[in-house]
Protein backbone atom coordinates (compact mmCIF):
# COMPACT_ATOMS: atom_id res chain seq x y z
CA UNK A 1 0.00 0.00 0.00
CA UNK A 2 2.81 2.39 0.90
CA UNK A 3 4.53 1.62 -2.44
CA UNK A 4 1.48 2.86 -4.37
CA UNK A 5 1.44 6.02 -2.31
CA UNK A 6 5.14 6.93 -2.50
CA UNK A 7 5.66 6.28 -6.21
CA UNK A 8 3.22 9.00 -7.41
CA UNK A 9 4.66 11.45 -4.84
CA UNK A 10 8.23 10.84 -6.00
CA UNK A 11 7.16 11.18 -9.63
CA UNK A 12 5.37 14.46 -8.88
CA UNK A 13 8.40 15.80 -6.99
CA UNK A 14 10.67 14.91 -9.91
CA UNK A 15 8.35 16.70 -12.36
CA UNK A 16 8.34 19.80 -10.15
CA UNK A 17 12.14 19.88 -10.01
CA UNK A 18 12.38 19.59 -13.77
CA UNK A 19 9.79 22.35 -14.20
CA UNK A 20 11.63 24.66 -11.81
CA UNK A 21 14.89 24.09 -13.67
CA UNK A 22 13.21 24.87 -16.96
CA UNK A 23 11.60 28.03 -15.63
CA UNK A 24 14.87 29.10 -14.01
CA UNK A 25 16.67 28.64 -17.32
CA UNK A 26 14.01 30.65 -19.14
CA UNK A 27 13.99 33.61 -16.75
CA UNK A 28 17.75 33.83 -16.27
CA UNK A 29 17.77 37.06 -18.36
CA UNK A 30 14.11 37.81 -17.90
CA UNK A 31 12.26 39.65 -15.15
CA UNK A 32 8.48 39.73 -14.92
CA UNK A 33 6.88 42.95 -13.64
CA UNK A 34 3.36 43.34 -12.41
CA UNK A 35 1.71 46.78 -12.49
CA UNK A 36 2.38 48.68 -9.26
CA UNK A 37 4.81 46.07 -7.89
CA UNK A 38 8.44 46.95 -7.11
CA UNK A 39 11.07 44.54 -8.34
CA UNK A 40 14.79 44.39 -7.49
CA UNK A 41 16.87 43.74 -10.62
CA UNK A 42 20.58 43.06 -11.01
CA UNK A 43 22.10 43.55 -14.46
CA UNK A 44 25.45 41.82 -14.92
CA UNK A 45 28.17 43.06 -17.24
CA UNK A 46 27.62 42.32 -20.94
CA UNK A 47 24.08 41.18 -20.15
CA UNK A 48 20.70 42.41 -21.33
CA UNK A 49 17.76 41.77 -19.05
CA UNK A 50 14.31 41.59 -20.60
CA UNK A 51 11.69 43.31 -18.47
CA UNK A 52 8.35 41.71 -19.21
CA UNK A 53 5.15 43.47 -18.17
CA UNK A 54 2.24 41.10 -18.01
CA UNK A 55 -1.39 41.06 -16.94
CA UNK A 56 -2.04 44.61 -18.10
CA UNK A 57 -5.71 45.50 -17.50
CA UNK A 58 -7.85 46.58 -20.41
CA UNK A 59 -8.55 50.04 -18.98
CA UNK A 60 -4.83 50.90 -18.95
CA UNK A 61 -3.90 53.10 -21.93
CA UNK A 62 -0.19 53.52 -21.28
CA UNK A 63 2.38 52.37 -18.76
CA UNK A 64 5.65 53.79 -17.41
CA UNK A 65 8.59 51.56 -16.47
CA UNK A 66 10.90 53.20 -13.92
CA UNK A 67 14.34 51.91 -13.00
CA UNK A 68 16.40 53.50 -10.22
CA UNK A 69 19.97 52.94 -9.05
CA UNK A 70 21.95 54.86 -6.46
CA UNK A 71 24.81 56.18 -8.55
CA UNK A 72 25.49 53.73 -11.44
CA UNK A 73 24.06 54.42 -14.87
CA UNK A 74 21.67 51.90 -16.39
CA UNK A 75 20.29 51.81 -19.93
CA UNK A 76 16.56 51.30 -20.45
CA UNK A 77 15.49 50.73 -24.07
CA UNK A 78 12.55 49.70 -26.20
CA UNK A 79 14.71 47.26 -28.19
CA UNK A 80 17.34 44.69 -27.24
CA UNK A 81 20.03 46.79 -28.89
CA UNK A 82 19.86 50.37 -27.50
CA UNK A 83 19.66 53.09 -30.12
CA UNK A 84 19.33 56.84 -30.35
CA UNK A 85 15.78 57.94 -29.64
CA UNK A 86 14.80 54.50 -28.35
CA UNK A 87 16.78 54.29 -25.11
CA UNK A 88 17.83 56.32 -22.10
CA UNK A 89 20.95 55.96 -19.95
CA UNK A 90 20.69 57.50 -16.48
CA UNK A 91 20.64 56.79 -12.77
CA UNK A 92 16.87 57.36 -12.70
CA UNK A 93 15.43 56.29 -16.05
CA UNK A 94 11.95 55.63 -17.35
CA UNK A 95 10.17 54.76 -20.58
CA UNK A 96 6.53 55.37 -21.44
CA UNK A 97 4.77 52.92 -23.74
CA UNK A 98 1.31 53.58 -25.26
CA UNK A 99 -0.69 50.36 -25.56
CA UNK A 100 -2.54 48.99 -28.53
CA UNK A 101 -6.09 47.60 -28.34
CA UNK A 102 -6.05 44.09 -26.87
CA UNK A 103 -2.41 44.33 -25.74
CA UNK A 104 -1.89 42.64 -22.34
CA UNK A 105 1.91 42.33 -22.17
CA UNK A 106 4.97 44.36 -23.07
CA UNK A 107 8.75 43.89 -23.14
CA UNK A 108 11.47 46.45 -22.43
CA UNK A 109 15.21 45.90 -21.97
CA UNK A 110 17.78 46.76 -19.31
CA UNK A 111 21.56 46.79 -19.75
CA UNK A 112 24.70 48.17 -18.15
CA UNK A 113 26.40 50.81 -20.32
CA UNK A 114 29.68 50.87 -18.37
CA UNK A 115 30.33 47.14 -18.33
CA UNK A 116 29.80 46.86 -14.57
CA UNK A 117 27.13 45.02 -12.62
CA UNK A 118 24.25 47.36 -11.85
CA UNK A 119 21.73 46.69 -9.10
CA UNK A 120 18.56 48.70 -8.96
CA UNK A 121 14.85 48.72 -8.40
CA UNK A 122 12.10 48.96 -10.99
CA UNK A 123 8.37 49.50 -10.96
CA UNK A 124 5.55 49.64 -13.47
CA UNK A 125 2.93 52.41 -13.14
CA UNK A 126 -0.27 52.10 -15.21
CA UNK A 127 -2.37 55.07 -16.39
CA UNK A 128 -5.78 55.27 -17.99
CA UNK A 129 -6.84 57.06 -21.16
CA UNK A 130 -8.12 60.09 -19.25
CA UNK A 131 -4.83 60.67 -17.41
CA UNK A 132 -2.34 63.17 -18.87
CA UNK A 133 0.60 61.66 -20.75
CA UNK A 134 3.90 62.87 -19.19
CA UNK A 135 6.43 64.09 -21.76
CA UNK A 136 4.18 63.45 -24.76
CA UNK A 137 4.88 66.95 -26.16
CA UNK A 138 8.64 66.61 -25.93
CA UNK A 139 10.59 68.92 -28.23
CA UNK A 140 13.89 69.07 -26.33
CA UNK A 141 15.09 65.62 -25.34
CA UNK A 142 15.91 62.53 -27.40
CA UNK A 143 12.91 60.29 -26.67
CA UNK A 144 9.70 60.82 -28.61
CA UNK A 145 7.68 60.54 -25.39
CA UNK A 146 9.90 61.41 -22.45
CA UNK A 147 8.45 61.03 -18.93
CA UNK A 148 11.83 61.70 -17.27
CA UNK A 149 12.97 64.56 -15.08
CA UNK A 150 16.48 65.74 -15.91
CA UNK A 151 18.63 67.09 -13.11
CA UNK A 152 21.79 69.20 -13.00
CA UNK A 153 23.59 70.46 -9.92
CA UNK A 154 26.55 72.61 -8.93
CA UNK A 155 27.83 74.11 -5.69
CA UNK A 156 24.97 76.63 -5.53
CA UNK A 157 21.85 75.19 -7.10
CA UNK A 158 20.01 72.16 -8.45
CA UNK A 159 18.06 72.55 -11.68
CA UNK A 160 15.38 70.11 -12.86
CA UNK A 161 13.86 70.10 -16.35
CA UNK A 162 11.11 68.04 -17.94
CA UNK A 163 9.20 67.83 -21.20
CA UNK A 164 5.60 69.13 -21.41
CA UNK A 165 2.78 66.61 -21.18
CA UNK A 166 -0.25 66.07 -23.38
CA UNK A 167 -3.85 65.36 -22.53
CA UNK A 168 -4.80 61.70 -22.33
CA UNK A 169 -6.10 59.49 -25.13
CA UNK A 170 -7.31 55.90 -25.32
CA UNK A 171 -5.78 52.83 -26.91
CA UNK A 172 -5.49 53.06 -30.66
CA UNK A 173 -6.52 56.73 -30.74
CA UNK A 174 -4.51 59.47 -32.41
CA UNK A 175 -2.64 61.67 -29.91
CA UNK A 176 -3.99 65.24 -29.70
CA UNK A 177 -1.87 67.93 -31.32
CA UNK A 178 0.50 69.67 -28.94
CA UNK A 179 0.82 73.21 -30.28
CA UNK A 180 -2.03 73.60 -32.73
CA UNK A 181 -3.99 75.93 -30.43
CA UNK A 182 -4.14 77.09 -26.83
CA UNK A 183 -7.79 76.28 -26.17
CA UNK A 184 -8.98 74.52 -23.04
CA UNK A 185 -9.36 71.34 -25.09
CA UNK A 186 -5.60 71.12 -25.59
CA UNK A 187 -2.59 70.41 -23.41
CA UNK A 188 -2.36 74.09 -22.40
CA UNK A 189 -4.88 73.50 -19.64
CA UNK A 190 -2.52 71.13 -17.83
CA UNK A 191 -0.78 72.11 -14.59
CA UNK A 192 2.49 70.81 -13.13
CA UNK A 193 3.07 70.35 -9.39
CA UNK A 194 6.70 70.04 -8.30
CA UNK A 195 7.43 68.01 -5.16
CA UNK A 196 10.57 67.21 -3.19
CA UNK A 197 11.32 64.55 -0.60
CA UNK A 198 14.39 64.64 1.67
CA UNK A 199 16.20 61.43 2.53
CA UNK A 200 17.46 60.94 6.11
CA UNK A 201 20.36 63.23 6.89
CA UNK A 202 23.88 61.78 6.90
CA UNK A 203 22.55 58.59 5.29
CA UNK A 204 24.13 57.64 1.95
CA UNK A 205 23.00 54.02 2.00
CA UNK A 206 21.30 52.32 -0.92
CA UNK A 207 18.69 50.82 1.39
CA UNK A 208 17.56 54.27 2.51
CA UNK A 209 17.23 55.47 -1.09
CA UNK A 210 15.23 52.45 -2.28
CA UNK A 211 12.89 52.71 0.71
CA UNK A 212 12.27 56.35 -0.17
CA UNK A 213 11.71 55.55 -3.85
CA UNK A 214 9.07 53.01 -2.90
CA UNK A 215 7.38 55.62 -0.73
CA UNK A 216 7.18 58.35 -3.40
CA UNK A 217 7.30 56.60 -6.79
CA UNK A 218 3.59 57.06 -7.49
CA UNK A 219 1.19 59.99 -7.15
CA UNK A 220 -0.37 59.02 -3.83
CA UNK A 221 2.99 58.32 -2.21
CA UNK A 222 4.54 61.62 -3.25
CA UNK A 223 1.50 63.64 -2.21
CA UNK A 224 1.42 61.89 1.17
CA UNK A 225 5.14 61.93 1.97
CA UNK A 226 6.69 64.64 -0.20
CA UNK A 227 6.61 68.40 0.13
CA UNK A 228 4.76 70.47 -2.45
CA UNK A 229 7.05 73.24 -3.69
CA UNK A 230 5.42 75.03 -6.60
CA UNK A 231 2.85 74.83 -9.39
CA UNK A 232 3.71 75.61 -12.99
CA UNK A 233 1.25 76.44 -15.74
CA UNK A 234 1.69 75.14 -19.28
CA UNK A 235 2.79 78.60 -20.35
CA UNK A 236 5.67 78.58 -17.83
CA UNK A 237 9.10 77.15 -18.51
CA UNK A 238 9.17 73.48 -17.54
CA UNK A 239 11.98 73.83 -15.02
CA UNK A 240 12.58 74.57 -11.34
CA UNK A 241 15.68 75.57 -9.38
CA UNK A 242 16.49 74.51 -5.81
CA UNK A 243 19.20 75.09 -3.27
CA UNK A 244 22.15 72.71 -3.55
CA UNK A 245 22.92 70.74 -0.35
CA UNK A 246 26.01 68.54 -0.95
CA UNK A 247 25.71 65.21 0.82
CA UNK A 248 21.96 65.49 1.40
CA UNK A 249 19.82 63.09 -0.64
CA UNK A 250 16.73 64.64 -2.24
CA UNK A 251 14.09 63.13 -4.53
CA UNK A 252 12.29 65.42 -6.97
CA UNK A 253 9.10 64.57 -8.80
CA UNK A 254 6.61 66.29 -11.08
CA UNK A 255 2.89 65.49 -11.12
CA UNK A 256 0.93 66.73 -14.13
CA UNK A 257 -2.76 67.44 -13.53
CA UNK A 258 -5.75 67.84 -15.82
CA UNK A 259 -8.11 70.24 -13.99
CA UNK A 260 -10.92 69.63 -16.45
CA UNK A 261 -11.05 65.84 -15.98
CA UNK A 262 -9.59 65.90 -12.45
CA UNK A 263 -6.94 63.35 -13.38
CA UNK A 264 -3.19 63.25 -12.91
CA UNK A 265 -0.02 61.34 -13.80
CA UNK A 266 3.51 61.37 -12.44
CA UNK A 267 6.83 61.78 -14.15
CA UNK A 268 9.73 59.50 -13.24
CA UNK A 269 11.16 60.68 -9.88
CA UNK A 270 14.82 61.66 -9.88
CA UNK A 271 17.25 61.86 -6.97
CA UNK A 272 20.57 63.55 -6.26
CA UNK A 273 23.05 63.99 -3.43
CA UNK A 274 24.67 67.05 -5.09
CA UNK A 275 28.03 65.27 -4.93
CA UNK A 276 29.92 62.47 -6.65
CA UNK A 277 30.18 58.93 -5.35
CA UNK A 278 33.16 58.19 -7.60
CA UNK A 279 35.34 61.22 -6.88
CA UNK A 280 38.28 60.48 -4.61
CA UNK A 281 38.66 64.17 -3.73
CA UNK A 282 35.70 65.97 -2.18
CA UNK A 283 33.25 63.18 -3.02
CA UNK A 284 30.12 62.28 -1.08
CA UNK A 285 32.15 60.33 1.47
CA UNK A 286 34.87 62.99 1.79
CA UNK A 287 32.86 66.20 1.68
CA UNK A 288 34.51 67.95 4.61
CA UNK A 289 37.84 69.51 3.62
CA UNK A 290 40.57 69.47 6.24
CA UNK A 291 40.94 73.24 5.94
CA UNK A 292 37.21 73.73 6.54
CA UNK A 293 37.20 71.44 9.56
CA UNK A 294 40.23 73.19 11.05
CA UNK A 295 38.80 76.64 10.44
CA UNK A 296 35.39 75.93 11.94
CA UNK A 297 36.80 73.92 14.84
CA UNK A 298 38.77 76.97 15.92
CA UNK A 299 35.69 79.10 15.25
CA UNK A 300 33.59 76.84 17.49
CA UNK A 301 36.08 77.00 20.36
CA UNK A 302 36.22 80.79 20.08
CA UNK A 303 32.42 80.91 19.95
CA UNK A 304 32.17 78.82 23.12
CA UNK A 305 34.56 81.24 24.86
CA UNK A 306 32.62 84.31 23.69
CA UNK A 307 29.29 82.71 24.61
CA UNK A 308 30.14 82.46 28.32
CA UNK A 309 32.84 85.06 29.08
CA UNK A 310 32.89 87.32 26.03
CA UNK A 311 31.77 90.48 27.84
CA UNK A 312 34.20 89.89 30.70
CA UNK A 313 37.13 89.69 28.29
CA UNK A 314 36.03 92.54 26.10
CA UNK A 315 39.19 92.71 23.98
CA UNK A 316 38.88 89.02 23.04
CA UNK A 317 35.25 89.51 22.09
CA UNK A 318 36.08 92.48 19.88
CA UNK A 319 38.82 90.50 18.17
CA UNK A 320 36.43 87.60 17.43
CA UNK A 321 33.71 89.91 16.09
CA UNK A 322 36.16 91.88 13.97
CA UNK A 323 37.66 88.66 12.67
CA UNK A 324 34.23 87.29 11.64
CA UNK A 325 33.15 90.54 10.01
CA UNK A 326 36.35 91.02 7.99
CA UNK A 327 36.79 87.33 7.06
CA UNK A 328 33.25 87.01 5.69
CA UNK A 329 33.43 90.26 3.71
CA UNK A 330 36.79 89.49 2.12
CA UNK A 331 35.90 85.86 1.40
CA UNK A 332 33.01 87.12 -0.73
CA UNK A 333 35.24 89.76 -2.34
CA UNK A 334 38.09 87.36 -3.13
CA UNK A 335 35.78 84.63 -4.45
CA UNK A 336 33.88 86.98 -6.76
CA UNK A 337 36.91 88.80 -8.15
CA UNK A 338 39.49 86.01 -8.44
CA UNK A 339 39.76 82.38 -9.51
CA UNK A 340 41.87 81.27 -6.57
CA UNK A 341 41.55 77.82 -5.04
CA UNK A 342 39.10 77.38 -2.15
CA UNK A 343 41.85 76.64 0.38
CA UNK A 344 43.78 79.74 -0.67
CA UNK A 345 40.65 81.90 -0.44
CA UNK A 346 39.94 80.53 3.03
CA UNK A 347 43.53 81.13 4.19
CA UNK A 348 43.56 84.69 2.85
CA UNK A 349 40.18 85.40 4.42
CA UNK A 350 41.44 84.10 7.78
CA UNK A 351 44.55 86.28 7.51
CA UNK A 352 42.52 89.38 6.69
CA UNK A 353 40.11 88.44 9.47
CA UNK A 354 43.00 88.55 11.96
CA UNK A 355 43.90 92.02 10.69
CA UNK A 356 40.25 93.08 11.03
CA UNK A 357 40.06 91.78 14.58
CA UNK A 358 43.27 93.58 15.57
CA UNK A 359 42.08 96.84 13.99
CA UNK A 360 38.79 96.70 15.92
CA UNK A 361 40.63 96.07 19.20
CA UNK A 362 43.16 98.84 18.49
CA UNK A 363 40.40 101.31 17.62
CA UNK A 364 38.84 100.72 21.02
CA UNK A 365 42.27 100.77 22.74
CA UNK A 366 43.28 104.05 21.10
CA UNK A 367 40.05 106.04 20.95
CA UNK A 368 38.03 104.38 23.69
CA UNK A 369 34.75 104.70 21.76
CA UNK A 370 32.67 101.83 23.09
CA UNK A 371 29.59 102.70 21.05
CA UNK A 372 31.48 102.56 17.75
CA UNK A 373 32.66 99.03 18.56
CA UNK A 374 29.24 98.04 19.84
CA UNK A 375 27.70 99.07 16.51
CA UNK A 376 29.97 96.54 14.76
CA UNK A 377 28.95 93.91 17.31
CA UNK A 378 25.30 94.80 16.77
CA UNK A 379 25.69 94.43 13.02
CA UNK A 380 26.96 90.88 13.59
CA UNK A 381 23.82 90.05 15.55
CA UNK A 382 21.70 91.86 12.96
CA UNK A 383 23.29 89.80 10.18
CA UNK A 384 22.44 86.56 12.00
CA UNK A 385 18.88 87.70 12.80
CA UNK A 386 18.23 88.77 9.20
CA UNK A 387 19.66 85.50 7.88
CA UNK A 388 17.45 83.52 10.27
CA UNK A 389 14.30 85.43 9.26
CA UNK A 390 14.96 84.84 5.55
CA UNK A 391 15.84 81.19 6.26
CA UNK A 392 12.20 80.62 7.21
CA UNK A 393 9.47 80.08 4.55
CA UNK A 394 9.28 83.88 4.39
CA UNK A 395 12.45 83.78 2.29
CA UNK A 396 10.70 81.70 -0.39
CA UNK A 397 8.03 84.29 -1.11
CA UNK A 398 8.00 85.16 -4.80
CA UNK A 399 8.57 88.85 -4.14
CA UNK A 400 11.78 88.05 -2.22
CA UNK A 401 12.91 85.10 -4.31
CA UNK A 402 12.67 86.78 -7.70
CA UNK A 403 13.83 90.29 -6.85
CA UNK A 404 17.32 90.91 -5.54
CA UNK A 405 16.44 94.53 -4.76
CA UNK A 406 13.55 93.60 -2.47
CA UNK A 407 15.53 90.79 -0.83
CA UNK A 408 18.59 92.87 0.00
CA UNK A 409 16.48 95.86 1.04
CA UNK A 410 14.64 93.73 3.58
CA UNK A 411 17.87 92.08 4.69
CA UNK A 412 19.60 95.40 5.29
CA UNK A 413 16.59 96.85 7.13
CA UNK A 414 16.58 93.96 9.60
CA UNK A 415 20.35 94.03 9.94
CA UNK A 416 20.47 97.78 10.68
CA UNK A 417 17.44 97.75 12.99
CA UNK A 418 19.06 95.38 15.48
CA UNK A 419 21.94 97.71 16.53
CA UNK A 420 19.39 100.42 17.43
CA UNK A 421 18.57 98.31 20.47
CA UNK A 422 22.20 98.65 21.56
CA UNK A 423 21.97 102.44 21.78
CA UNK A 424 19.61 102.18 24.73
CA UNK A 425 20.97 99.01 26.40
CA UNK A 426 24.56 98.58 25.20
CA UNK A 427 25.72 96.11 27.85
CA UNK A 428 22.67 93.89 27.58
CA UNK A 429 22.85 93.98 23.79
CA UNK A 430 26.52 93.04 23.83
CA UNK A 431 25.88 90.11 26.17
CA UNK A 432 22.97 88.90 24.02
CA UNK A 433 25.22 89.04 20.96
CA UNK A 434 27.87 87.00 22.76
CA UNK A 435 25.34 84.29 23.64
CA UNK A 436 23.57 84.08 20.27
CA UNK A 437 26.55 84.45 17.94
CA UNK A 438 28.81 82.31 20.14
CA UNK A 439 26.22 79.51 20.26
CA UNK A 440 25.81 79.59 16.48
CA UNK A 441 29.59 79.34 16.06
CA UNK A 442 29.43 76.06 17.98
CA UNK A 443 26.69 74.84 15.60
CA UNK A 444 28.93 75.65 12.62
CA UNK A 445 31.76 73.69 14.23
CA UNK A 446 29.51 70.65 14.62
CA UNK A 447 28.40 71.01 11.00
CA UNK A 448 32.01 70.57 9.88
CA UNK A 449 31.77 66.94 11.07
CA UNK A 450 28.03 66.11 11.02
CA UNK A 451 25.68 67.73 8.53
CA UNK A 452 23.00 69.99 9.95
CA UNK A 453 20.63 72.25 8.04
CA UNK A 454 21.22 75.14 10.46
CA UNK A 455 24.47 75.93 8.66
CA UNK A 456 22.38 77.09 5.71
CA UNK A 457 21.09 80.03 7.74
CA UNK A 458 24.26 81.90 6.76
CA UNK A 459 25.33 79.70 3.85
CA UNK A 460 22.27 80.70 1.81
CA UNK A 461 23.22 84.36 2.23
CA UNK A 462 26.80 83.56 1.23
CA UNK A 463 25.55 81.72 -1.87
CA UNK A 464 23.37 84.66 -2.80
CA UNK A 465 26.39 86.96 -2.49
CA UNK A 466 28.50 84.71 -4.72
CA UNK A 467 25.95 83.62 -7.33
CA UNK A 468 24.07 86.16 -9.43
CA UNK A 469 21.32 83.68 -10.35
CA UNK A 470 20.68 82.36 -6.85
CA UNK A 471 17.59 84.56 -6.45
CA UNK A 472 15.45 82.07 -8.42
CA UNK A 473 16.39 79.16 -6.16
CA UNK A 474 14.05 77.53 -3.65
CA UNK A 475 16.05 77.39 -0.42
CA UNK A 476 14.18 74.56 1.28
CA UNK A 477 16.32 72.35 3.50
CA UNK A 478 15.35 69.24 5.48
CA UNK A 479 14.56 69.56 9.18
CA UNK A 480 15.12 66.23 10.87
CA UNK A 481 16.21 64.88 14.25
CA UNK A 482 19.78 66.22 14.12
CA UNK A 483 18.49 69.70 13.28
CA UNK A 484 16.11 69.81 16.23
CA UNK A 485 18.93 68.58 18.45
CA UNK A 486 21.21 71.36 17.20
CA UNK A 487 18.47 73.97 17.71
CA UNK A 488 18.23 72.75 21.31
CA UNK A 489 22.02 73.01 21.71
CA UNK A 490 22.00 76.53 20.26
CA UNK A 491 19.17 77.69 22.52
CA UNK A 492 20.69 76.11 25.65
CA UNK A 493 24.12 77.59 24.96
CA UNK A 494 22.69 81.02 24.18
CA UNK A 495 20.40 81.19 27.21
CA UNK A 496 23.02 79.85 29.63
CA UNK A 497 25.67 82.20 28.29
CA UNK A 498 23.40 85.25 28.47
CA UNK A 499 22.11 84.47 31.98
CA UNK A 500 25.59 83.70 33.31
CA UNK A 501 27.12 86.89 31.95
CA UNK A 502 24.22 89.08 33.11
CA UNK A 503 24.58 87.62 36.60
CA UNK A 504 28.34 88.07 36.75
CA UNK A 505 28.40 91.57 35.26
CA UNK A 506 25.45 93.19 37.03
CA UNK A 507 27.68 94.75 39.74
CA UNK A 508 30.59 95.64 37.46
CA UNK A 509 31.07 98.70 35.21
CA UNK A 510 29.21 98.50 31.92
CA UNK A 511 32.42 98.29 29.88
CA UNK A 512 36.11 98.27 30.78
CA UNK A 513 37.90 101.60 30.26
CA UNK A 514 40.26 102.17 27.38
CA UNK A 515 43.88 101.32 28.36
CA UNK A 516 45.26 104.21 26.33
CA UNK A 517 42.96 106.75 27.94
CA UNK A 518 43.79 105.36 31.38
CA UNK A 519 47.50 105.74 30.59
CA UNK A 520 46.97 109.36 29.53
CA UNK A 521 45.08 110.11 32.73
CA UNK A 522 47.75 108.44 34.85
CA UNK A 523 50.51 110.39 33.14
CA UNK A 524 48.67 113.67 33.64
CA UNK A 525 48.09 112.83 37.29
CA UNK A 526 51.77 112.14 37.87
CA UNK A 527 52.70 115.47 36.31
CA UNK A 528 50.41 117.51 38.51
CA UNK A 529 50.60 115.60 41.80
CA UNK A 530 54.10 116.08 43.26
CA UNK A 531 53.16 114.20 46.42
CA UNK A 532 52.58 111.06 44.42
CA UNK A 533 55.63 108.76 44.89
CA UNK A 534 55.36 107.80 41.24
CA UNK A 535 56.06 111.45 40.40
CA UNK A 536 59.65 110.97 41.51
CA UNK A 537 60.26 107.93 39.33
CA UNK A 538 63.17 108.46 36.96
CA UNK A 539 62.43 108.48 33.22
CA UNK A 540 62.05 105.16 31.45
CA UNK A 541 65.45 105.25 29.68
CA UNK A 542 67.23 105.88 33.02
CA UNK A 543 65.35 103.03 34.65
CA UNK A 544 66.28 100.65 31.83
CA UNK A 545 69.94 101.71 32.06
CA UNK A 546 69.98 101.23 35.82
CA UNK A 547 68.45 97.82 35.45
CA UNK A 548 71.12 96.83 32.94
CA UNK A 549 73.85 97.98 35.28
CA UNK A 550 72.41 95.88 38.07
CA UNK A 551 72.51 92.80 35.87
CA UNK A 552 76.17 93.33 34.87
CA UNK A 553 77.60 94.63 38.18
CA UNK A 554 79.26 92.15 40.54
CA UNK A 555 77.26 91.64 43.70
CA UNK A 556 79.09 92.66 46.91
CA UNK A 557 79.03 90.16 49.80
CA UNK A 558 76.75 91.06 52.63
CA UNK A 559 78.22 91.87 56.04
CA UNK A 560 79.70 94.57 58.26
CA UNK A 561 82.80 96.25 56.74
CA UNK A 562 83.20 99.11 59.23
CA UNK A 563 85.75 98.25 61.96
CA UNK A 564 84.46 98.10 65.49
CA UNK A 565 85.33 101.07 67.61
CA UNK A 566 86.40 98.94 70.54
Amino acid sequence: MSRWIWRPLLLLLLLLLLLLREVEAQVENRVIFLPGTFQNVSVSRNETVQAVVSRIPVEVAFITLQFHTQHHNATLSYTRMPGQGHSLTAVDSGLLSPLEPGQASLSLFLSSPDGDTVAGMGVILPFSGTDPVPGACNMEFSLEIDPNVYIHYNLYEITIRFAPANIGYGRGETPPACDQSTDTNTRWRLQYDVYQYFLPENDLSERSLFSAIQAVADIKGMMANGKWVMRLASSDMSMAVFNSIPGQGVIYSVIVRDPLLNTSASYVPVHTYACSFTSTLDGCYTLGKISTKLFFTITGLAGLFVCFVGHRYFKCELFCMGFSFAAFFFFVLITRTTDLNYDICLALSALIGVVGGVLLVMSWWRFGSVMACIVVVGLMLGFLVASTVLFTPLGDLDVLRRSDVVFWAMFCCIMIAVPLFFLRWPREGNIITCGVVGGYAVVLAVNAYIYTSLSYITLNILKRFLNNNFSSVFTDVPFQAIDYAMITVWVVLGVCGIVLQLYREHSRPFFPPSPYLMWLQERERRKTNVLDPSHHFPPLPNRLLARARQLTKRTEPAGEHTPLLL
